[in-house]
């Protein structure tokens, strides 16, 4: 008996997302990736150094106001150095929404005139971001010999919190570029939002700053608090980390990304007529 030329699927749920038509557009995917990297730095004078340049100044920025400005602890790791290493892991997040977000409104030709699943273009910015990811880990891990800061047995630890990152990152972009199809103030408002996040995480100082109590509670529901201490804990094994906001910040990153994924396709087919 031969195969169906089409099968109708649930269009709500879980069996909505078609990750079998995704495996097999996953060339597709990889094709977005690479455009996306190189229209990233096309007609820069720097290029890819700015893969290196800009967390190099975030941190050296970061490092000087948190560190020596106001003085908040860095758990005895420079400050340079204790920042660096936040936005190693920051940037995965941040990047992966900034772009993704924008991502169908800057291709419509694609969205209204060719078939492939939608999904795959949110999810580009974030497999172009783990290009980035790769360099910023090499310049960390050279910045460590500068400095002379070994690293521990606590290394396992890091790729897992970058993959929850990710997912948390992916999630929120699933949600925001559907949602910017139909509202285009989703574009200035992701920006701002991000920029008051990286405040309010301990990117440029460490969790100890927040003290105990109530306030300590609050600060770890931001799932990035926890993600944020217990990577630079896995790479200098400075700080304690939160098993408990730790377990807490992987079921966030879980459920944004299947929610976001879930509510990006059932906005999919309207995509065409919208945008």
């Amino acid at each position: 008996m031969s195969k169906p030329l089409h099968t109708i699927r649930p269009t709500s749920g879980l069996a909505s997302l078609n990750l079998g038509e995704l495996w097999q557009y996953r060339d597709l995917l990889y094709a977005f990736a690479v455009r996306d990297v190189r229209l990233r730095y096309r007609q820069t004078a720097l290029g890819a150094i700015w893969v290196v340049l800009q967390p190099l100044l975030a941190a050296a920025i970061f490092g000087f106001v948190f560190g020596r400005v106001a003085k908040l602890p860095t758990d005895g790791i420079p400050p340079f150095l204790f920042a660096f290493a936040g936005m190693v892991c920051w940037t995965v997040f941040s990047s992966t929404i900034t772009k993704a977000s924008t991502v169908l409104i800057q291709n419509t030709n694609l969205v209204s005139k060719v078939y492939f699943p939608r999904l795959l273009m949110p999810m580009a910015p974030g497999a172009s971001t783990l290009l980035d990811l790769a360099v910023s880990l090499v310049v960390l891990a050279v910045l460590m010999v500068i400095y002379g800061v070994p690293p521990t047995l606590n290394l396992w630890l890091a790729p897992i919190l970058l993959l929850i990152v990710l997912m948390l990152g992916l999630g929120v972009s699933f949600i925001a570029s559907s949602l910017a199809v139909r509202y285009r103030d989703v574009q200035y408002v992701i920006p701002v939002v991000v920029n008051l996040l990286v405040y309010i995480s301990p990117v440029g100082y460490s969790a100890s700053a927040v003290g105990e109590g109530q306030g300590r509670f609050l600060y770890f529901l931001n799932p990035l608090a926890p993600i944020l201490d217990a990577f630079r804990w896995s790479i200098f094994g400075v700080g304690r980390p939160e098993w408990g906001f730790l377990a807490y910040a992987a079921g966030v990153a879980v459920v944004v990304f299947l929610v976001g994924a879930v509510i990006f396709r059932s906005q999919e087919r309207s995509f065409a007529d919208v945008i």
